[in-house]
C-alpha cells in the first residue's frame, strides 16, 4: 500500500485536491465522498487502511469549498448534493481515470454517492458503500446540524475544523446554512433509490446524532438490486471513526464479493 499521488483535478470548473493509495496499475478504483464537514485530510488513515484491506486502489477528493479546493459560493444551494453527483463527480471520475469504480460515502457523501448512481448512467460505477446516508430529512438531523452550530459558536468546533480546510468558516457555513433553511424541511432525494441497479452495502450506527435507521429501512425496501446492511452498536454518526475494524472488514468483503461476481458473472449473495 502506497501513497503514491497527492495532487488536484478539475471538476465542475474547480480545481480540487484529490489523494489516491495503492497500485496505480490496479483497475477497480474505491472513490471515497466525504461527509458535509469532510475533506481529504479528515478522512485520516481509513483511506490508506481501505486501501490494504482490499488491495484495491482508493481515492478520495475534496468537495469546492472544503479542503485546500477552490471555494465554492455563499449560500450554497439547497439542492447542492444533487448538484454535486450529477454536474461535479462526472468529471471527478474522469479527472480520477476511473474505470470500474465503487463509490463509498459517508453522511452527505453517500448521498452524492447515491444520487448519482440513481441518476446517472455510469457503467464504470459497480457497487455503492453508503455509511450513513440522508435519503430526506429528519428532526435529528436538524438537530445534529443545530448542535453543530452551537459548538461553531462557542468556537470549539472552528479550531477542529480548520486543520482540515484552508476555509473552515466558509465550509462550516455552507453546509449549516442549507441543512438550517427553512426550505430544507421538505428535502427528499430518495427516489435516486428506486433506479439502482448495482449492489450496495449500507453502514449506520445505532446512536447516530444526525439520522435515523428509517434511511437504511428506506433504502432496503425501494431499491430493485441488492441491498446489504451492517448496523452496529455503541457508533454514532461515522462507523469508520467510531468502529472502524468492523466497518473495514464488512468493506473488504463486500469489494472482494463484488470482485468474484464480475469473474464469475453470477448474481449477488
Amino acid at each position: 500500500m502506497t501513497d503514491w499521488t497527492d495532487g488536484w483535478i478539475e471538476a465542475g470548473g474547480k480545481a480540487l485536491e484529490c489523494r489516491q493509495w495503492g497500485d496505480p496499475g490496479e483497475e477497480l478504483l474505491i472513490v471515497m465522498l466525504h461527509e458535509g464537514l469532510g475533506s481529504v485530510s479528515a478522512w485520516w488513515d481509513f483511506p490508506a487502511l481501505v486501501s490494504a484491506d482490499t488491495g484495491r486502489r482508493v481515492a478520495a477528493y475534496s468537495r469546492a469549498g472544503h479542503g485546500r479546493s477552490d471555494a465554492a459560493p455563499l449560500p450554497r444551494p439547497l439542492d447542492y448534493m444533487t448538484r454535486e453527483a450529477v454536474d461535479v463527480l462526472p468529471d471527478v471520475l474522469d479527472g480520477l481515470g476511473a474505470g470500474r469504480c465503487v463509490l463509498a460515502g459517508h453522511s452527505d457523501g453517500a448521498t452524492i454517492a447515491a444520487v448519482y448512481a440513481g441518476s446517472v448512467s455510469d457503467a464504470r460505477v459497480r457497487g455503492l458503500i453508503l455509511m450513513a446516508p440522508h435519503f430526506f430529512a429528519e428532526p435529528e438531523t436538524f438537530a445534529g446540524v443545530s448542535a453543530a452550530r452551537a459548538a461553531w459558536e462557542s468556537g470549539r468546533l472552528g479550531e477542529r475544523l480548520s486543520r482540515h480546510h484552508d476555509d473552515a468558516e466558509a465550509a462550516f457555513l455552507g453546509w449549516s446554512g442549507a441543512w438550517l433553511d427553512d426550505g430544507f424541511r421538505g428535502w427528499n432525494v430518495a427516489d435516486a433509490i428506486d433506479h439502482l441497479r448495482i449492489p450496495t452495502l449500507a453502514i449506520q450506527g445505532r446512536d447516530d446524532g444526525y439520522g435515523t435507521l428509517a434511511q437504511i429501512l428506506e433504502l432496503e425496501e425501494r431499491s430493485p438490486a441488492p441491498v446489504e446492511t451492517l448496523i452496529l452498536d455503541r457508533c454514532g454518526h461515522g462507523p469508520h471513526r467510531d468502529r472502524p475494524d468492523e466497518t473495514r472488514a464488512a468493506i473488504a468483503d463486500f469489494v472482494a464479493r463484488l470482485e468474484r461476481i464480475e469473474e464469475a458473472g453470477v448474481g449477488f449473495a
